[in-house]
């Protein structure tokens, strides 16, 4: 990176750091600790959630998984309004009336404290080993740039997001990732233009586009009902929409978030605001992705994008036979680039574009051949080499091709997005801990000064491991799909749970509690069997705490169930 770029970078994050800890001074208790005093607007609310949850992985993965399997991503989110509606009809005005601080104090009321625990018990799990996956992410990028190892690269990113985590607590979370978002909308709109910008002359949006759309990238909807088919559009719509009602109604991460308005009517507002604009906002990140692809098609992209495990090869005994790869790759590149320019010369004629197409698919065919010959030399040299460079596409293809200072500002949006996603995961882990464990079992009367330093104690807890966890996260592939893997593994049975407790007034804690139990032994046996597309355990997991609760409150738990 240029000087330039170092300096867009460096005071992007001062002025974010520094706008949080004088946001956050004056706090003297875990009310203001945790959930910010009770007293923001909606649109701050709003902005927070989806800061929450656009994590650095949304910004490196999601171009990348549109660059190589198209738009089909997109309908992941298909299910995510309806869930916020249902989401300010019921959650929201239960969690303000009763005043919690995290979302599991209320099974203790409704069920009985064993339940409670087992469900913070779940997503502290989940979620500690989810964000050790976010904070991964952006060492990818130092790693590239600095030409560091990752693993040092994730030691740093790491320290420095728990340190500001620890000091400023849900308030000062906020307060950035209102700023952070602002940030990080005006840099992705530049970034399309530059894509745009960067194609030949004679290629604008819509040709990129007919290109991209002849080469299957724009396909972002699939009607067909397949139960092994990851994204569909019934796919998003029931099993996303269970995901996404899991995940901001029963996530702390979450809930922590909309906790913080000052009324019902403002987190609804910020609720809403998300279900609105986040499905828009993935669909032009993902349309970057593609327009990508496109960009390629008339430049010659890398073989292989992890610059980390290049450098590697080349420094190797087997730098030659890699060079000679590369050099089968230019000249296929260069044919495929005569044909993509007849591509866009057919607009309109179906036949020759099919024919053109035709070509195309068998030169890709051979570019993957010859990726496969690079894949084969790279482990030969290293049998531990990371073969998936999903994540490294967009960042190469920005580092690569953006004027100075532009890059900066891209880096530092992929930094904002880390730390706003962490930052909110770190003290939604910190929360849980301290109130449903800490405070419910091991000390009852401690001052609101003690809470106060368990809270930030628990924090630096919590980022230790979570930090411990992003050391081995490069091992898990792509890392958008690792997250939302991972949580659909418990956010299904956690569902399940709140949703007896709210709608099934019948059922009692000890069939819930074993109903819960089993269900997450079915959900785990059932991905590992591959039976369905990660997203349908959302739906099983919680018609499994639902139908088992029933039938085991029947069958040994049957009692007079008193008004709750």
């Amino acid at each position: 990176m240029s000087t330039i770029d170092w300096i867009v970078l460096f005071f992007t994050l001062i002025l974010i750091v520094a706008y949080g800890i004088y946001k956050s001074r004056g706090i003297r208790n875990i009310d203001g600790y945790l959930v910010g005093d009770r007293q923001l607007p909606w649109y701050n609310v709003g902005l927070s959630v989806m800061a929450t949850q656009a994590s650095a992985i949304t910004f490196l993965s999601a171009p990348g998984l549109a660059y190589s399997s198209g738009m089909s991503f997109a309908q992941f989110y298909f299910g995510l309004p309806l869930a916020m509606i249902v989401l300010c009809i019921t959650f929201v005005p239960i969690f303000h009336r009763l005043k919690v601080y995290t979302a599991y104090e209320f099974l203790e009321r409704r069920f009985d404290v064993q339940t409670r625990v087992l469900t913070a018990s779940l997503f502290l799990i989940q979620r500690g080993i989810s964000t050790g996956i976010t904070i991964f992410a952006p060492s990818i990028i130092l790693s590239s740039i600095l030409h560091l190892d990752v693993t040092y690269t994730t030691l740093i990113i790491g320290t420095m997001v728990i340190l500001y985590t620890v000091w400023g607590g849900s308030k000062a979370v906020s307060y950035t990732q209102l700023l952070q978002m602002g940030i990080i909308f005006g840099a992705l709109l530049t970034a399309g233009f530059m894509v745009v910008y960067l194609l030949p002359e004679d290629i604008g949006f819509r040709d990129a586009l007919h290109i991209a759309g002849k080469s299957g990238k724009t396909n972002a909807i699939d009607w067909n009902f397949d139960l092994n088919n990851q994204y569909t559009v019934w796919t998003g719509l029931i099993g996303g929409f269970f995901l996404q009602l899991s995940y901001f109604g029963t996530d702390q991460s979450q809930v922590g978030r909309y906790l913080t308005g000052s009324s019902i009517r403002d987190s609804r507002l910020g609720l809403l605001m998300n279900g609105l604009l986040k499905v828009p906002m993935q669909f032009c990140i993902l349309l970057i992705g593609v327009l990508v692809f496109a960009y390629y098609q008339f430049n010659t992209p890398p073989l292989f994008f992890n610059n980390v495990e290049v450098r590697k090869i080349e420094n190797s005994v087997y730098a030659q036979a890699y060079q000679d790869v590369i050099q089968q790759h230019e000249s296929l590149s260069q044919e495929k680039r005569l044909l993509v320019n007849k591509l866009a010369a057919s607009d309109g004629d179906d036949v020759t574009a099919d024919a053109i197409r035709k070509k195309l698919l068998q030169k890709n065919e051979q570019d993957k051949a010859l990726r496969q010959e690079v894949e084969a030399i790279l482990q030969k040299n290293d049998p531990k080499a990371d073969l998936n460079d999903n994540n490294y596409i967009f960042l190469s293809f920005v580092t690569s091709t953006f004027p100075k200072g532009l890059i900066g500002l891209l880096i530092a949006v992929i930094f904002l997005a880390s730390m706003g996603a962490t930052a909110s995961a770190i003290n939604s882990l910190s929360s849980t801990t301290v109130v449903d464990i800490y405070k419910r079992f091991i000390n009852k009367k401690a001052s609101d000064r003690g809470y106060l330093n368990a809270s930030r104690l628990f924090t630096l807890f919590w980022g230790i491991i979570t930090l411990l966890v992003a050391l081995y996260a490069s091992r898990l592939g792509n890392l958008l799909e690792a997250v939302n893997i991972l949580g659909s593994l418990f956010y299904g049975t956690i569902l399940g749970i709140f949703l007896v407790a709210f709608y099934v007034r019948k059922i009692r804690g000890k069939a819930v509690f074993w109903a819960a139990l089993l269900s997450e032994i079915i959900v785990f046996a059932i991905w590992k069997a591959d039976v369905m597309a990660y997203l349908w355990l959302n739906l099983a997991g919680c018609v499994c705490v639902v139908v088992l609760g029933s039938v085991l409150q029947v069958l040994f738990f049957r009692s007079k169930v008193p008004s709750v």
